[in-house]
């Protein structure tokens, strides 16, 4: 066979290797989520596909399952094929980790304890602030309704009690005080919704309570979904760092071959675009810089972490969240 033959043929084989490798299917990761980051990650998605092809050449498909956070890694530990979980609170990637699903030392594998950003608790309440709800003292008085998500089912009602019982702690109060305080709070609440995003329903479509105990990041969801100026925004004097942590589910990677696509979509939480979309979403980034740049966004508030006050999220879910705990001795499903 003569030279340019051979030219000829190899150039055909490359031609159709090249069509094969077009024709295959774009990877897909689906990223299983806390309730109200829809948006967010709705914006994230739409921001990693194009960046991964610049970067890579490659497509990729990326889908979201949203949920209570508990509730969404409850799904994955049976069985639900999530390629990363992104939650609002380590409890729940601790559970998937204890059943051999995402890796041991899974905080260990990214930056910050594997939590790219965090939030805050603070108060939705009616325009004009009718009841004139400026702390978390008032969500304790009579003829108020709180509307606060189950800590048993979401990170977001996790993270609300915590919230709660840390202000009287915080203000030199005993656990005892701190549980009577919380037990009349609660006693306002008039029905648990099952996540964040239930409970933001019930509040503005539903017009239940008078008052919303949700995530900062809330705040830009109810104005997108709602419209601005819907609803007035309350900081409370002292409220609860949330760190929202991320992970690889190894089992899922390990079988459809998208360990690298994992990772490399979750560190792009952490860069400056990443943070970026974060902080347009009221989602406190951990960049300083980013941090910086959004200080009007972001009000000042006194800030307590779940360590300083209650050891770890694991421990404070064994002493209030776990069936007898402190939560079911102050409340009563109704």
């Amino acid at each position: 066979m003569n030279t340019s033959k051979i030219k000829l043929l190899l150039a055909s084989f490359a031609l159709a290797a090249s069509g094969i490798a077009s024709a295959q299917p774009a990877q897909t990761l689906l990223n299983a989520s806390y309730d109200v980051a829809r948006e967010f990650y709705k914006d994230i998605d739409a921001a990693f596909v194009p960046w991964y092809k610049k970067s890579t050449g490659k497509d990729v498909k990326i889908e979201q399952s949203h949920g209570g956070s508990s509730a969404q890694a409850r799904a994955v530990a049976e069985g639900l094929d999530a390629d990363v979980v992104t939650m609002n609170t380590t409890t729940d990637i601790e559970f998937l980790a204890d059943r051999g699903v995402v890796a041991k030392d899974w905080q260990k594998r990214f930056p910050d304890n594997a939590a790219p950003t965090t939030s805050t608790m603070l108060f939705l309440v009616r325009k004009g602030n009718p009841k004139g709800i400026k702390d978390w003292d008032d969500l304790t008085k009579p003829g108020v309704q709180v509307v606060v998500v189950n800590p048993k089912t979401g990170g977001n009602g996790r993270y609300s009690y915590l919230a709660a019982w840390g202000y009287v702690k915080k203000k030199g109060g005993t656990d005892a005080q701190a549980a009577d305080f919380v037990s009349k709070l609660y006693k306002n609440v008039p029905v648990l919704a099952r996540g964040g995003r239930d409970a933001t329903t019930a509040f503005l479509q539903r017009n239940i309570g008078d008052v919303l105990v949700t995530f900062e990041s809330e705040v830009e969801s109810v104005n997108q979904e709602f419209g601005a100026n819907k609803v007035d925004v309350v900081y409370p004097s002292i409220s609860i760092i949330a760190e929202n942590p991320v992970a690889v589910v190894e089992r899922t990677v390990a079988k459809k071959g998208t360990a690298e696509l994992a990772r490399t979509y979750l560190n792009f939480l952490y860069s400056e675009e990443g943070q970026e979309i974060a902080a347009k979403h009221h989602i406190r980034p951990r960049s300083q810089a980013v941090l910086k740049k959004y200080a009007s966004t972001f009000k000042p508030i006194k800030l307590f972490t779940v360590q300083e006050l209650f050891g770890s999220l694991a421990q404070a879910q064994k002493v209030h969240f776990q069936d007898g705990g402190e939560f079911d001795k102050i409340y009563t499903v109704r």
